[in-house]
């Protein structure tokens, strides 16, 4: 009954909280690109993101959705392993 009373267009809790999910998972990709120290890879990784997101922000289905979010903190360990790799 409660979810007829929400105005048209508006997201569902769950569709909320996936939400933020992927939103702090752009700003985490985001924030550790900036720690590349050459500038063409940081444009380029800067591009792929977007790229990415852009691509697939029209998903609806919860279970592509959550293996999206898997595969990119994923991705964004393996830059954070590299990062650390060269710094040392």
């Amino acid at each position: 009954m409660a979810a007829s009373r929400l105005p048209p267009g508006a997201l569902t809790l769950k569709q909320f909280l996936r939400r933020q999910q992927v939103l702090q998972l752009y700003r985490k990709i985001l924030r550790a690109i900036r720690e590349v120290p050459a500038q063409a890879d940081r444009r380029y990784l800067q591009e792929w993101a977007r790229e990415e997101f852009r691509r697939n922000k029209d998903a609806t289905e919860e279970a592509a959705i959550r293996m999206m979010i898997t595969q990119g903190n994923m991705q964004l360990q393996e830059l954070q392993r590299t990062l650390r790799l060269a710094k040392s």
